[in-house]
């Protein structure tokens, strides 16, 4: 098999390094600090006078966790059932990983694994494994796809257990994995304002949802009712006189009374755009607004960005120079 299409994390350059989680080699340790981080889980092969030599790093950005593991020893894990969704992107090593009932997925660093809640997992990490893991709750996927879908979902949402990481939809998600570990490098970066919180875990939601097969994959995929001008005008209403709030679509179609998915048609059909890239928009108007007013030297460019939701500053500063034709320093400065 050849080399990942992406860089591969070492010790020197692994994910979310500055939120290391202190844990010393000693089994119980190890198991009560990855049980914390998790759910509960046990090592069946391991000895209790044995050591488990780990590196963990993790964060939790709104409601979800995002964490970086390795192992330097092979080493099986099982757990209790999973309560919420979780990925695991394995980014040096092999792997088996399976739950309960289900086919084995061979993980490696073009093939993740994604687990539905409700079933136990079984997990087995080869020698020097490292792996991105992301935990989301089961409540906020359920519904972000009831408000895409426009209704409730009466089945349980369960994703197919193989991630192709080469596939369009695996390197978005992982694109996303490396935005939020960019955040979180930081000291005063985008993990510290709420807009940018939320966008980023938007993100990975709304990338897992579209990325990876699911029982809805189908019903996602069907076209859209048409909403009307008459929601588009209030919509955008809402959005004009408060870009500051935390709007989600789904909050947004529901001030509105319709599904997301007819929202985001009629965006498209008659302003040739999406709910969330006017808003966009106009908080780039709002950042513009403010860098004018600045005197010289009270404020920071990258401040005003972030407290607008903007959390990738070089993408940030290429729309803020294709809105205004100037870039958003020259603006501070003149």
């Amino acid at each position: 098999m050849g080399e990942p299409s992406f860089p591969v994390h070492t010790e020197a350059n692994e994910m979310f390094g500055g939120r290391r989680i202190p844990c010393q080699p000693d089994v119980d340790e190890v198991r009560r600090v990855l049980s914390d981080v998790f759910l509960p889980l046990d090592f069946p092969s391991v000895r209790s006078t044995s050591t488990i030599d780990m590196t963990l790093n993790a964060l939790t950005g709104g409601t979800t966790t995002c964490a970086f593991v390795r192992f330097q020893d092979a080493v099986r894990i099982d757990t209790v059932e999973a309560a919420n969704f979780i990925v695991n992107i394995p980014t040096a090593g092999r792997a088996t990983m399976r739950a309960a009932f289900q086919a084995p997925v061979f993980g490696t660093p073009r093939t993740a694994a994604v687990f539905t809640p409700g079933r136990p997992l079984e997990l087995h990490f080869g020698g020097n494994f490292s792996q991105i893991a992301l935990m989301i709750p089961k409540g906020q996927l359920q519904l972000e796809l009831e408000h895409l879908l426009g209704a409730r979902a009466r089945r349980p949402l369960e994703f197919e257990a193989e991630l192709n990481i080469d596939s369009p939809g695996g390197k978005s998600i992982l694109h996303t994995a490396h935005i939020i570990d960019s955040a979180a490098s930081q000291a005063a970066g985008p993990l510290t304002h709420p807009l940018a919180v939320q966008q980023l875990e938007r993100s990975l939601i709304q990338a897992l949802l579209f990325a990876q097969p699911h029982n809805y994959t189908a019903a996602l995929a069907a076209p859209a009712p048409a909403a009307g001008t008459r929601p588009l005008v209030k919509a955008v209403e809402l959005l004009r006189s408060d870009p500051a709030h935390p709007w989600t679509v789904a909050e947004l179609a529901a001030e509105v009374s319709v599904s997301v998915r007819s929202l985001q048609e009629e965006f498209r059909r008659s302003l040739d755009t999406t709910p969330t890239t006017y808003l966009r928009r106009l908080r780039l108007e709002e950042v513009q607004r403010e860098l004018s007013a600045a005197e010289p030297g009270t404020v920071r460019v990258t401040d005003v960005a972030m407290r607008w939701g903007f959390v990738h500053l070089g993408r940030f500063a290429a729309e803020y120079s294709r809105a205004f034709g100037e870039r958003p320093s020259t603006t501070l400065r003149r």
